[in-house]
């Protein structure tokens, strides 16, 4: 087992509910983000875009969230769902144990996945950047994609010069540490982000190009967390929440940074119609049809 993959099998399996119910509160910060991203602006923008779907993919389904949310905006009856994961799928299978016309499947997006059979739509999120070669698991996965069939993923962004450095030096001495001694310094980031955000104050700042930094007005947690280090906080989470998201981000060695010109040529290469396509601070989101 690698670095990312124990990453990831210790954040889900210590943090089995993470981000669960976040996740299927209409409102909430995560919510909005998920729905917002993908161009579907609302519950009822997923659940239309859902309702012709006959089959549905979940590849790296962590803990089941985003399928159960997917679920909740699908008629059981019309949509199968499947969720594939590398290292939780037991995690997910247990967190939607009574959901109807679910299943979930261990796998890895490296390997061929022709077993699985064709899908009407594929949710790849949070997943590509964390695999040893993202182009070769997004083809994998545009080749059981049906014909009239989206595929939508998101993948970290290349951000601001100060923050890349930052997260790679964090990453560089906490990759090789056991799952509770890394979280001990992520708490201290997530304690560093509370404290920022709990001040509430705004500046309004000029740009500074040679560091990446965009004119405006900004919360100061977030101005540092945009340009100069991941420091999450999301009040609504508890605090042994916010410190696993921190993990999440710092602890895997795996962790790309792509550009939107290098994703859409992934689209291009797949023969695939761009429908939908985000860019902010830390990702960018691409939807796509085969037609």
């Amino acid at each position: 087992m690698n670095n990312t993959e124990k990453s990831f099998s210790d954040k889900w399996h210590r943090n089995t509910d993470l981000a669960f119910s976040e996740t299927l509160r209409k409102g909430s910060d995560i919510f909005n983000w998920i729905v917002g991203r993908n161009g579907w602006k609302d519950s009822e923008g997923l659940r239309k875009f859902l309702k012709d779907k006959a089959r549905v993919l979940d590849a790296g389904c962590g803990n089941g969230r985003v399928t159960a949310l997917l679920r909740a905006h699908s008629d059981a009856n019309v949509t199968e769902i499947v969720g594939i994961d590398l290292t939780a799928a037991d995690i997910a299978e247990k967190n939607l144990q009574s959901a109807q016309n679910v299943t979930f499947k261990y796998a890895d997006l490296m390997d061929d996945l022709s077993a699985f059979g064709q899908f009407d739509f594929i949710y790849c999120q949070e997943v590509l950047h964390h695999t040893q070669d993202p182009l070769k698991c997004f083809m994998n996965l545009c080749s059981i994609l049906n014909d009239g069939g989206e595929i939508a993923i998101y993948v970290y962004k290349k951000k601001a010069p100060v923050r890349e450095f930052t997260d790679d030096y964090i990453r560089s001495l906490i990759q090789d540490l056991p799952y509770e001694e890394a979280l001990l310094h992520c708490a201290q980031i997530t304690q560093f982000g509370k404290a920022l955000s709990e001040a509430n104050l705004k500046v309004t700042i000029p740009a500074v190009d040679i560091l990446g930094i965009e004119p405006g007005e900004y919360d100061v947690q977030r101005l540092i967390y945009h340009f100069f280090a991941k420091c999450f906080w999301n009040p609504n989470l508890s605090a042994s929440a916010n410190d696993a998201i921190n993990y999440d981000w710092y602890h895997p060695q795996t962790a790309t940074r792509h550009s939107i010109e290098e994703v859409r040529s992934w689209f291009d290469r797949a023969n695939l119609k761009i429908e939908h396509e985000h860019v902010d601070h830390y990702g960018i989101t691409v939807r796509g049809k085969r037609v």
